[in-house]
């Protein structure tokens, strides 16, 4: 078990063959999903000027409590062409700008018109600036909005648009090829004898990739023939990412390892101390990182979430490629852990997180039932309820 690399060496091992991919300029609404390359930086200041956060009247809080003369309106986009001298008001729209002479907004729930004589009827504003929204406010002209490395969300592509812009610079999306090896294995739907088994890992992959902006290739399934297999590495070395499923252990038929040293690849590592997945290897053909994944759908899945999406998101650029772990309360106890870490399929809910009842690296019931990996550190002692347990959030 000494031999066998931890989980986090691996990962930095990994992603130190990630050179990010070069970037591109895309129009802002086709860059959800995808990761800055450069700071996006205001070119204006938001607001840009002192806008009115309610319906009312522009007044000076000097004024209170009044009465005042109500001399024009102001509108959204417009600027009011008046300055308000002492004891005057303007008739005032959500988002319009305050004219000179005004601080603070008198809604209109608070006052009372007669023509074009404003009393007060309500409390009325409390402090300077009341239900104003100040110049500058929300961001300032040359502040920076977005860092580079971070995630386009829809709330922060909506901030870049705000701050003046119609593009962005990402990181270019990986392409990954997909190859799945395995005699036993017929593609999804297709009539199956009781030995063999639906090719379910490729699909899988797919789904995992394509909502984090990899370009997917899938090669098909590859029989066990050294031949074969050395054939379809050499059709995906144009890809960023090479994935094999299965036939990366020890086995007569595990071909992976051997076809990548015949065809010219470097192997990086092999065999992580983890529990699934440990069979999983690293390394480059030409200028593909190729990574071998185990076969057995849940260690496929385990290992995918992570390794495969953390290399894509780093290739793209991203500054925090790792998936995100949180500390919840076990709500069941947990055995002791053996000599290798642990991804427990779980059930989060409510504060505190349960494995399933089923943890074999076969058993897809309780894969796709789960919305959590509980991460169990290598040697870690048995675990009671209530304890804190680390996990890894699913979906």
């Amino acid at each position: 078990m000494s031999a066998l690399l931890p989980v986090a060496d691996a990962q930095v091992r990994l992603l130190a063959l990630a050179m990010p991919l070069p970037a591109e300029t895309l129009p802002l609404g086709e860059t959800a999903g995808r990761y800055l390359a450069e700071d996006c930086t205001a070119t204006r200041g938001q607001p840009a000027a002192d806008l009115s956060a309610m319906d009312g009247y522009a007044i000076a809080f000097a004024g209170m409590p009044g009465p005042w003369h109500v001399t024009g309106e102001s509108v959204p986009g417009t600027l009011p062409d008046r300055m308000i001298a002492r004891g005057e008001a303007m008739r005032i729209f959500t988002g319009a700008p305050l004219p000179a002479g005004t601080d603070t907004i008198l809604i209109q729930e608070e006052a009372a018109r007669d023509g074009d004589t404003l009393t007060l009827t309500g409390e009325g504003p409390r402090r300077l600036g009341q239900h104003v929204r100040v110049a500058d406010g929300d961001f300032a002209e040359r502040q920076r909005l977005v860092a580079r490395g971070a995630l386009l969300t829809a709330a922060r592509i909506g901030l870049a648009a705000m701050g003046g812009h119609g593009k962005l610079t990402v990181g270019r999306r990986p392409r990954v090829a997909l190859i799945s090896t395995g005699d036993e294995l017929v593609p999804p739907g297709d009539p199956i004898s009781g030995v063999q088994l639906p090719a379910s890992n490729a699909i899988m992959l797919r789904a995992m990739l394509e909502p984090i902006s990899a370009i997917v290739d899938d090669h098909g399934i590859v029989r066990d023939d050294f031949d074969t297999l050395a054939a379809a590495f050499d059709a995906a070395r144009e890809a960023d990412i090479i994935v094999t499923s299965g036939g990366a252990s020890v086995g007569d038929h595990d071909l992976v390892r051997p076809v990548l040293d015949a065809i010219g690849g470097t192997l990086d590592f092999w065999k992580i101390a983890m529990k699934p997945g440990k069979p999983l290897l690293a390394g480059k053909l030409g200028d593909a990182i190729v990574l071998g994944l185990p076969g057995n759908p849940v260690s496929t899945f385990v290992t995918g979430t992570l390794f495969l999406l953390p290399l894509v998101r780093a290739l793209q650029g991203a500054a925090d490629p790792l998936p995100p772990t949180h500390r919840v309360k076990l709500g069941a106890p947990l055995p002791a852990c053996g000599g290798r870490a642990e991804y427990l399929r779980g059930l989060w809910a409510d504060g505190e997180v349960i494995q399933a009842n089923e943890q074999d690296s076969a058993a897809m019931v309780s894969l796709a039932s789960a919305n959590a990996l509980i991460v169990r550190s290598a040697g870690a002692p048995a675990a009671e309820a209530g304890e804190m347990a680390e996990i890894v959030a699913l979906g």
